[in-house]
């Protein structure tokens, strides 16, 4: 019977086990070296504000937006001045405060925020 065969299965099968086992001991130093390196960096850094430290609301209180609807400035035609205005002369794209300040309403029956407004499955 020929056990050399064996043999050489058996020693290839424990220097792959061996590889393993140092392959895990290197992937474990190095999760380790990284974890000491985060600790170090986490040290440098600025400590957190304590909770005094943070800001204050003003006495007066909180300060609010203020709501206001807007609408574009128009452009003029270019029958209205017999030539076309050039991108210089047509400056910022402003608006100003619209005439009409009331909130706008979804009437019944026009489209909500999904769909054409038809009348849907149900």
């Amino acid at each position: 019977m020929d056990t050399t065969r064996y043999e050489t299965v058996a020693a290839g099968s424990a220097a792959g086990i061996a590889l393993v086992v140092i392959g895990g001991i290197i992937v474990v130093g190095l999760l380790i070296w990284a974890f000491r390196l985060g600790i170090k960096v986490m040290q440098r850094e600025s400590r957190t504000p304590r909770h005094s430290e943070h800001p204050k609301l003003p006495d007066s209180g909180p300060v609010y937006e203020t709501q206001q609807r807007r609408e574009p400035d128009e452009v003029p035609d270019a029958d209205e001045t017999g030539r076309r205005l050039t991108p210089h002369e047509l400056g910022a794209s402003g608006s100003r405060r619209s005439e009409d300040q009331s909130r706008p309403r979804w009437e019944p029956g026009s489209s909500g925020s999904f769909g054409s407004g038809g009348p849907g499955g149900r």
